[in-house]
């Protein structure tokens, strides 16, 4: 398979009179459908790196290219609109709407495109429901459930736009150890089934080692890229 997301040269800088470079020339390449983690310590210029690559954040330089689309000349509409449709996002807090149930904040960024929810749409998403194991509860609100029912939610809705690339920054970061096998089990059973592009950004060194490619980055540079053989 091809790359489903290029990095080249991309440098972040912050700051006008102190200037601090949070990524130097980073060069990555990733190819869909493969499942990979990011690691490093506080600083290395992780978060930065997801928030580029989910185009919430724009490079100082270098050219991010995702799903065969630049990113550098697209308008704040036309980066919203790919970031709808080609990215889903999975939180270490989960962000749901304590007002709505599980089955309203999983069709959430289908409505966010102003959509009418068509009969299509909802079996997709009380699929998507099953798929996380939740139909039990896809009627109660998100305050009347479990963390790890909460953070299979999150996972359903970063699901629902039918995204190509999930980002996950710190996935199971507040999750006890059995919930957070579980929860790592269902994104690489996700992303197996649907051949959905994983890039899980983990200080848990058990989750890291389960993915297929460890990236880990220090001073905004790759220090390390360890790829299993299949």
């Amino acid at each position: 398979m091809g790359n489903i997301l290029q990095l080249a040269n991309v440098s972040k800088v912050y700051g006008t009179k102190i200037k601090t470079q949070v990524l130097n020339e980073f060069n990555l390449e990733i190819e869909e459908g493969s499942f990979n983690s990011i690691i490093g310590q506080s600083g290395s210029g992780k978060s930065t790196l997801l928030n580029i690559i989910g185009t919430l954040d724009v490079p100082t330089q270098g050219e991010v290219i995702i799903n065969g689309i630049s990113t550098q000349k697209l308008t704040k509409k036309q980066l919203a609109t790919l970031r709808n449709q080609t990215l889903g996002f999975i939180f270490q807090f989960h962000y749901l709407l304590p007002e709505f149930t599980v089955l309203e904040n999983i069709l959430m960024p289908y409505r966010m495109q102003n959509k009418k929810v068509t009969p299509e749409v909802m079996e997709r998403a009380l699929h998507l429901i099953d798929v996380v194991g939740l139909s039990k509860v896809k009627n109660n609100l998100a305050t009347n459930l479990s963390g790890g029912q909460q953070q299979r939610t999150a996972i359903a809705r970063a699901l629902m736009n039918q995204p190509k690339i999930i980002l996950a920054d710190e996935p199971t970061g507040n999750l006890d150890s059995d919930t957070t096998d579980q929860i790592y089990d269902l994104m690489r059973s996700i992303n197996q089934s649907m051949n959905t592009t994983f890039l899980i950004i983990t200080h848990d060194q058990s989750v890291a080692e389960r993915t297929d490619r460890i990236i880990e980055i220090k001073d905004g540079k790759i220090i390390l890229d360890v790829q299993k053989k299949p």
